[in-house]
């Protein structure tokens, strides 16, 4: 298995921001639980690993445009005004969320901080650019098979109108980007993701870094089986690929997420991994805001078939690291996309192994990634590169020895030739007894 190749020709700059067919909505919208487990008047374990108020000090976000290429944004009181991107599920404005979840990721990224309850998004003071491009609740009306345009996982939406949403988003001024989903496939199957591969190159190039999901392990998608560890020799871990995700295997084009528990900081069992895996942020102990309209609640669950179910997975760990690239972004505006990627990998924590096909570099250190200083240039670590035989040892220098030596032999040759003259005109007398 080898990295994929980047196809300028490939984007389609003049698709429709509207779905390609005629969809209906098929299921009920998801509804999000507040269940009470979290005392919301602190902050959650994921919160406090992000150490967002440290973060703060240094930058809020302000003036960072973050489009949320998700299931929607549903208008909340503490996200302010989100800017409506479009609609590539319906024949909305991408300011509906049926399912539940791009409310969520927005929440994460930018929800104002409230007296009432510790919860906060990272950048508070970013605004919020919202297209639907996918939705569990929708399908196609008269249903086409067609395997050349892979879906966004188990809903509607596909790899051609997610390219299409990275486009959109750039031409609507986002500086940073949050994708937090994924089609997965078997190592050598056709992915048919050159236009997304294309979409996401053209945002890189256009000053705007885009934070992808790794993936979540799931029976019901194309994420079924996970990576193995990389065999011994196979240094940058592509031999070992069984599963490919798009976006994320578009690095270094994008930022990919993995999870970390947020109890322990171990890699989530869920997560994805792969040799494209940037870095990782926490995945679990997940609280947000309520995509139900009018509402101005948290919640932490959402409702499955045998009861609520933990909001949890990289989806809600990649905006985490879009609000640390927000922040990194309105402190450091000159940044282009590859330095404010080098902020982010090069002060994250790691344990020790450099990097890895699980984690990445390591979980995210936002307060870091704003503070360290980040000499230029500094090698790829993924590079190989051959290693250099050791200098051999300089001669020894003996001659303060030899010196020493040479003096030493003059001076006892000295005292012999005195002795020798001396001696035969030495007086020999007896002590007296008053000297005993």
């Amino acid at each position: 298995m080898t990295p994929p190749t980047i196809d300028p020709g490939a984007l389609v700059r003049s698709a429709p921001t509207a779905p390609p067919e005629t969809t209906e909505q098929r299921t009920l919208c998801a509804k999000p639980l507040a269940t009470g487990r979290h005392d919301n008047s602190k902050p959650t374990a994921a919160q406090s690993m992000m150490n967002l108020p440290d973060a703060w000090r240094f930058s809020r976000g302000k003036g960072q445009r973050v489009a949320v290429i998700d299931t929607g944004i549903t208008p909340h009181p503490r996200l302010g005004r989100v800017q409506a991107g479009g609609d590539y599920v319906s024949s909305g404005n991408g300011l509906v969320d049926c399912d539940a979840h791009g409310t969520l990721v927005a929440g994460i990224i930018a929800a104002a901080p409230s007296s009432n309850d510790a919860f906060a998004g990272v950048a508070p003071d970013a605004s919020l650019i919202s297209i639907r491009q996918s939705s569990g609740a929708y399908s196609a009306k008269d249903r086409r098979s067609d395997d050349s345009d892979p879906t966004i996982g188990s809903g509607y939406g596909s790899v051609r109108t997610l390219a299409s949403a990275v486009v959109r988003a750039v031409d609507l001024g986002a500086t940073v980007i949050n994708i937090s989903e994924v089609a997965c496939a078997s190592a050598g199957a056709r992915l048919n993701d050159r236009s997304l591969g294309a979409a996401v190159k053209y945002a890189y190039d256009r000053n705007v870094v885009v934070v992808v999901a790794a993936g979540n392990l799931s029976q019901n998608s194309g994420c079924q089986h996970q990576n193995p560890a990389p065999a011994a020799g196979d240094t940058d871990g592509w031999g070992s690929v069984s599963t490919v995700a798009s976006p994320a295997w578009f690095s270094p084009y994008v930022l990919a997420v993995g999870s970390v528990d947020a109890g322990t900081g171990a890699p989530s069992g869920f997560s994805l991994h792969g040799p494209w895996v940037s870095v990782a942020a926490p995945g679990t102990d997940i609280v947000s805001l309520d995509s139900t309209r009018g509402s101005s609640r948290l919640v932490d669950a959402q409702q499955g078939q045998d009861g609520p179910i933990p909001i949890a997975g990289t989806s809600f760990a990649t905006p985490y690291v879009a609000g640390a690239v927000a922040l990194v972004r309105a402190r450091f505006p000159r940044l282009r996309p590859a330095e404010v990627m080098a902020r982010i990998t090069r002060t994250a924590h790691a344990p020790g192994t450099g990097h890895d096909t699980e984690i990445g570099y390591g979980v995210i250190d936002p307060v870091a990634a704003l503070t360290s200083e980040i000499p230029d240039g500094l090698p790829n670590p993924m590079e190989a590169k051959a290693i250099a035989a050791p200098s051999p040892q300089p001669a020894v220098d003996h001659t303060a020895r030899d010196v020493a030596l040479v003096g030493a032999g003059l001076c006892a040759a000295v005292i012999a030739v005195v002795l020798a003259v001396a001696l035969p005109h030495r007086r020999v007398r007896r002590l007296d007894p008053d000297e005993y």
